[in-house]
């Protein structure tokens, strides 16, 4: 059987009429940049996320810049995240001309783990940036503890989190700002790039408006040094089309979850996704962890059968990031995970058919590997 990791056609093809219309209807207003449907679709999704103000940008890692910028993040500047997450996280940081500096993650979550927060605390820190990975939040409570004892701001990346919950609150609604993707492939996807950054703070959202559009205060005045970091009209449409199906889709997300947990329970050879206290996983990814990752990968391919790794090199691993002199062993958690991890097919539209056969793959795989060895 057939299984792609990914199926964007499937996820489209019910939707497809009300696409094609809503781009129809953004051609007809000519409002490609900005404008009235991404207006619309900011307070769609500032309601969504139950905070006052959404700016709509280009795409997330620009919302985690405009957001650090907003926060007057610059040179000589520190920001804590983590190395377990994608290069956006860091670069974000790097183009505001500030230093990442990375404490390691929670092995049950992937999450920061905010007990090695105040021990990465500097003179130069100058903002705390959690990843909530996977499709689970971190756990915001200490980490905003810790973050009001140093008067430190806090922006989430929830670039992979769209309508996660943590203590019956959003995703993104906890810090100062919260930072979102909808990259085609999110639980909230564009048919293109696209983000948006969220926040409770006029002032904040001020200041990120006009960061995406050059700086300018009003047109042709320029009171900071911005960026062209726009949302297209069309995205914003079509974004406010799927943003209706979101929780739907979710809830679908949950379900396979909760399949695949049921189908791979008591495999010692492999580590199922576990899910914090007070938390609503919306499993964008449904990662297991498993010490011979890229034989199984072999195995699934062979059977038709498409995986993914997120991600294979921690970021303070990669040569990008050499200047910063850390090496293996700094990070020992993210740097098992980056090992272990095998993403498994997940999208809304998965069939029970095609888990099952994941499912029975995995366990082929496993008991072949006993025999052998």
């Amino acid at each position: 059987m057939q299984v792609p990791f990914l199926n964007l056609q499937l996820h489209h093809e019910a939707m497809r009429a009300e696409l094609r219309a809503a781009i129809e209807e953004v051609i007809d207003a000519s409002a490609f940049a900005g404008g009235s449907y991404v207006e619309r679709f900011e307070r769609e999704f500032a309601a969504f996320c139950a905070v006052n103000f959404a700016s709509g940008v280009g795409h997330g890692t620009e919302a985690l810049w405009f957001a650090l910028l907003a926060l007057d993040v610059g040179p000589g500047d520190e920001v804590i995240t983590v190395p377990g997450t994608f290069m956006a996280t860091a670069e974000a940081i790097s183009y505001c001309g500030a230093r990442p500096v990375f404490v390691d993650i929670d092995e049950d979550t992937y999450t920061m783990d905010p007990a090695q927060i105040e021990q990465a605390i500097t003179p130069r820190t100058k903002a705390i940036l959690p990843v909530h990975l996977f499709g689970q939040t971190a756990d915001m409570d200490p980490i905003l503890e810790i973050a009001r004892k140093h008067s430190l701001p806090v922006v989430e990346d929830a670039c992979q989190a769209h309508g996660a919950e943590y203590k019956g609150g959003k995703a993104g609604s906890f810090g100062d700002v919260g930072c979102f993707s909808f990259y085609p492939g999110k639980n909230l996807g564009a048919l293109g790039e696209a983000g948006a950054a969220i926040t409770n703070n006029a002032e904040l959202k001020q200041r990120m408006d006009a960061l995406r559009n050059h700086g300018q205060s009003r047109k042709y005045h320029h009171s900071v040094i911005g960026w062209n970091g726009r949302m297209d009209g069309i995205q914003a449409a079509v974004l406010s089309i799927k943003l209706k199906k979101l929780e739907t889709g979710n809830e679908m997300r949950r379900r396979h979850a909760r399949q695949y947990s049921q189908l791979l329970s008591g495999i010692d050879e492999i580590v199922l996704p576990k899910t914090g206290p007070d938390r609503s996983h919306v499993f964008h990814i449904y990662a297991i962890r498993a010490p011979r990752r890229d034989e199984l990968i072999d195995h699934l391919a062979r059977k038709g059968i498409s995986c993914g790794i997120h991600y294979p090199v921690p970021v303070h691993l990669q040569p990008a990031y050499q200047s910063l002199g850390l090496s293996r062993g700094a990070f020992p958690v993210a740097e098992c995970c980056a090992d272990e991890f095998i993403s498994l097919p997940m999208f809304p539209e998965l069939a029970d058919e095609q888990i099952e056969a994941v499912a029975r793959e995995i366990r082929v795989w496993v008991e072949d590997s006993v025999v052998a060895a």
